[in-house]
């Protein structure tokens, strides 16, 4: 925050480790935003640990939506699931309900916070904390819990009483 200013936000999907970096926000004095993307395919228990944030910690939550038009064209085009009929339509669908979302987003922040971690997954072994993110140059890509462990986010939750989403 104090590089960046009111011009860093946080990337959530309310999964573990982003429901951790919420309850540190939450204790910040000068918090940063929070964002999340409505796909329109959420879960309903992805909705009720979003109000419990809102309920709990007082946080505003901005909820980046995709264009309808093109949701709605998709949807007579090619059904509710053309994402699993092939890679050509899962792409598709991620532009129009993530990518596109997500990049207005970021376009009103210099940085922006997420909840990667190093073994998450063979791909993300070598994530730095902080970087430039090549897809959104020159915007700073911050992943704080990077060197942490599944079992470390566990015990945060544990100790800190924080809400998950039950799925």
């Amino acid at each position: 925050f104090e590089r960046f200013g009111p011009d860093v936000g946080l990337a959530s999907s309310f999964g573990m480790e982003d429901m951790v970096l919420i309850d540190m926000i939450a204790k910040l004095d000068n918090r940063i935003k929070i964002f999340t993307l409505d796909t329109g395919r959420l879960h309903e228990e992805t909705y009720e640990v979003m109000e419990r944030v809102r309920s709990r910690y007082g946080l505003e939550i901005k909820t980046y939506f995709p264009d309808r038009k093109e949701v709605e064209q998709l949807i007579r085009q090619k059904g509710f699931f053309s994402f699993r009929e092939s890679v050509e339509n899962r792409k598709e669908c991620c532009r129009i309900r993530k990518v596109e979302p997500l990049n207005r987003a970021l376009g009103k922040l210099k940085a922006w916070v997420t909840g990667l971690r190093r073994d998450q997954n063979v791909t993300r072994t070598d994530i730095p904390k902080v970087i430039e993110d090549a897809d959104h140059p020159p915007l700073i890509k911050i992943n704080p819990l990077a060197e942490w462990t599944e079992e470390q986010v566990l015990n945060y939750i544990i100790e800190n009483n924080v809400p998950i989403n039950v799925l």
